[in-house]
């Protein structure tokens, strides 16, 4: 566990009780902290309190002993309204911050590469700590990942710590310099907490606070708001910028074109691998997260034949196309990660024809965006609050459609109707575009439960074992 020596005897209060609360939480009472708990779910501070932690209600209790909260990123501070406690703490000039700060503070000779994007960064960061990993270099890998990152054994000079960043962690996160800092995309989400679009593109751009030569940006320009950002920096020309595209060649940076990774970071373009040899990293939106990840190993020194194979024994990460069946030369793909449109758009850009199962707690941007992808979709499947939503959308875009309200009845009309037309190249995609909490707890549970449901398929198919019955034909599907 991470050791917060600077924090001993210091009165500190965590704010959120979840894995990441309670692991900072545990990690400030290691290292002899006066620790306050708070959470506003009981469950959660009995817990707490059982654990023998000093339970103190943060929104009545006198603060002015105060000079930090840790704060769960996930609790509004600003937008859409700050929780009661966030304007109590500053109106006291009670600092938040994340438990990454923490870490910050407490890992000053360590190396630091930070990953953000809307999407990818989980893919991105989990290969370059793969890539680190089998070039023999020690990393800790964690952050929005899952790992809270106090629970990493000491990681001292010399090492590497990989952080995916999420934008909340990021306006949370004040005191690290990026050695390597990584933006892959940005696209509309989580609008509400960051006050409109211009404040989302601004927390992600703090990925980049304060770098300057020899740290590197590496950055993707195949969107609007990133190629604004990657101007800037240019202008500024505070930190080494390489640029990435999945798109085609871009000058002075790594990207995809013609079945290629290239690398035109020393200024003579050079075909490293061809993609294919990545199994685990199909499609365009894959390739943009090969090419970050190529950018900032080899950023931290790493050789180019060492990235290539590395990359090549990449097992991808589960719940993002991730295989989980095939019966008769039908895939099952598990997308379960797609919680909005752009996310779900990598995948009808990767498979066809396609059997989508789709739904669930829709987000603001809908399904906009997929309209040029209808010639791939064979048949949609509709689970979840979005259902009529989503149906009105197939209407509108010809697409033939069945409302099914759940996973399992999905699942099993898509595998039916996939099996019965046996069409050359067929999948069965989970690819929600929605959020998953109308029916599940999270995306990993409706991916799990997914995975679940093609296991019995694929055991019990003998040819006849599939559900067949009451496949719907178009807009007016049961």
């Amino acid at each position: 566990m991470i050791d917060l020596f600077y924090m001993q005897e210091l009165p500190v209060a965590v704010m959120g009780l979840g894995k990441s609360g309670l692991a900072t939480a545990t990690a400030l009472r290691r290292s002899g902290a006066d620790v306050w708990v708070w959470d506003d779910n009981p469950a959660s501070r009995a817990a707490a309190e059982a654990e023998g932690f000093r339970v103190v209600d943060l929104a009545t209790a006198d603060l002015s002993e105060l000079t930090t909260i840790v704060w769960s990123p996930g609790i509004p501070h600003t937008h859409p309204a700050p929780h009661p406690v966030a304007t109590r703490a500053r109106a006291l000039g009670i600092e938040l911050v994340c438990d990454i700060e923490l870490l910050g503070r407490a890992e000053r000779d360590c190396a630091f590469i930070g990953i953000t994007g809307t999407n990818g960064k989980s893919t991105t960061t989990t290969l370059i700590g793969h890539i680190l990993a089998a070039a023999g270099r020690k990393a800790a890998v964690g952050g929005n990942l899952g790992t809270p990152v106090l629970t990493f054994d000491p990681i001292g000079a010399g090492n590497i710590c990989v952080l995916e960043m999420s934008s909340y962690q990021l306006e949370l996160t004040v005191s690290i310099t990026f050695d390597i800092a990584v933006l892959l995309n940005i696209t509309p989400d989580h609008l509400a907490r960051h006050g409109g679009m211009a404040g989302y593109i601004a927390a992600k751009k703090l990925i980049f606070h304060r770098q300057t030569k020899p740290r590197t940006a590496v950055i993707g320009v195949d969107d609007d708001p990133c190629r604004r950002i990657h101007d800037e920096l240019v202008a500024a020309g505070d930190q080494r910028i390489w640029p990435i595209s999945a798109r085609g060649p871009v000058a002075g940076g790594v990207y995809a074109a013609d079945g290629w990774l290239v690398d035109d970071t020393d200024g003579a373009a050079e075909r490293v691998a061809a993609l294919s040899r990545f199994p685990a990293l199909l499609g365009a939106h894959n390739w943009q997260n090969a090419a970050a990840a190529f950018a900032a190993c080899k950023a931290a020194g790493v050789p180019v034949p060492a990235i290539v194979a590395a990359m090549e024994s990449f097992p991808g990460l589960a719940h993002r196309q991730q295989l989980v069946g095939t019966v008769d030369g039908v895939r099952f793909v598990n997308d379960s990660k797609a919680t909005n449109a752009d996310a779900t758009e990598k995948a009808l850009a990767t498979f066809d024809p396609i059997y989508w199962i789709l739904g669930g707690q829709a987000k603001d941007t809908g399904l906009s965006g997929l309209e040029g992808y209808t010639g791939r979709i064979r048949h949609a499947f509709l689970i979840g609050e979005a259902q009529e939503q989503f149906a009105a959308w197939c209407d509108a875009q010809g697409v033939a459609y069945t409302r099914c309200g759940t996973l399992d009845v999905a699942t099993a009309k898509a595998a039916g109707l996939a099996l019965a037309e046996r069409l050359e190249g067929a999948c069965v995609l989970l690819s929600p575009a929605c959020a998953s909490w109308d029916q599940f707890a999270n995306f990993e549970k409706r991916g799990e439960a997914f995975a679940g449901y093609v296991a019995g398929i694929v055991s019990a198919h003998d040819g006849s074992d599939i559900d067949q019955a009451n496949i719907g034909g178009s807009g007016s599907a049961a």
